[in-house]
């Protein structure tokens, strides 16, 4: 259970993706629109809440779900995910009418939102990590953020891939566990295998097991390019020729690959609320979504008083 003064960062997106697919879309509005995405991510926060008690809560949102800056370094970088406006990322029909429905609940309701222009939702929490003086539960259904974890600060990641019932809390040891890798070696160890759900190519011919014995020899991209420049070996069978070969990529994988912590954040206050702040308001959307006591469970959770 996480600490008192704890802070319990969202992955908001990949949460209510997780709702949309895991509650059927036949749950809906009185006038029919599908309201699956929004009672299945309150439903998440309050059985989160519920079972973690964090003294602050923040929901962080992609303001760009595709940054420039890590387009410019790898242009594949999530290219297969455009709409057909070549801009957005493409959305189930049936999502889309309720994200901007899940954020004006959460806001009225009084908890945190986060987001900085040209960052993604992982670059907020990892700067708010970066911040934070106490423990840092990450909750997400996406292995990027493994990176995140640090013992030492009381970084762990909440992993929601197996559904709330059965949440994976993954420090330094499971990451170890899982890739035989460092417990802090993820970036490099993912940046080296790549990742066809981001686009990110990675180097070709390694794989995650090669992959990770280059990290356990070298430690790190930089320790393997600088082991490539000194001529050294302890290299796994066949894979110096497809490091050389792929230098230019390793010269900016991490760029791509690395959360940020420096995202231009204003100061962010997570405390959870003693009442909504705007309860008419929230009433209000509750009624004319038939939230119901999808509703009612969430204010009971986050609202202690």
């Amino acid at each position: 259970m996480s600490g008192v003064g704890s802070l319990m960062l969202l992955d908001t997106a990949s949460l209510y993706y997780r709702a949309f697919f895991g509650v059927p879309e036949t749950v809906r509005a009185p006038d029919g629109t599908p309201v699956n995405a929004i009672r299945g991510l309150l439903d998440m926060i309050s059985r989160l809440v519920r079972a973690r008690h964090p003294a602050q809560l923040v929901a962080c949102l992609d303001a760009d779900w595709r940054p420039a800056f890590r387009v410019a370094a790898v242009p594949s970088y999530k290219a297969h995910r455009l709409a057909a406006n070549g801009t957005s990322e493409e959305t189930p029909p049936g999502l889309s009418p309720q994200i901007p429905v899940i954020e004006e609940v959460l806001r009225v309701a009084g908890l945190a939102l986060a987001g900085a222009p040209g960052y993604e939702a992982d670059d907020v929490m990892g700067t708010l990590a970066a911040r934070s003086d106490g423990p840092v539960d990450v909750v997400t259904g996406d292995r990027d953020l493994f990176q995140l974890v640090d013992d030492e600060r009381g970084v762990r990641i909440i992993y929601t891939v197996r559904g709330l019932q059965n949440m994976d809390v993954i420090d330094e040891a499971a990451v170890s566990a899982k890739y035989g890798i460092p417990g802090r070696g993820y970036a490099d160890f993912a940046a080296l295998r790549g990742d066809p759900s981001d686009g990110l190519p990675g180097v070709p011919g390694v794989g995650e097991k090669t992959a990770a014995a280059l990290i356990r020899t070298f430690g790190s991209i930089e320790g393997i390019t600088a082991a490539l420049d000194a001529g050294h070996g302890g290299f796994p069978r066949g894979s110096r020729d497809k490091l050389e070969k792929a230098r230019d990529y390793l010269d900016i994988a991490l760029s791509v690959v690395k959360v940020a912590d420096d995202a231009p954040l204003p100061p962010v206050d997570g405390t959870l609320p003693a009442v909504p702040p705007d309860a008419a308001r929230l009433q209000e959307l509750g009624d004319r979504w038939g939230l119901g006591s999808s509703l009612g469970r969430f204010v009971t959770a986050v609202c202690p008083a």
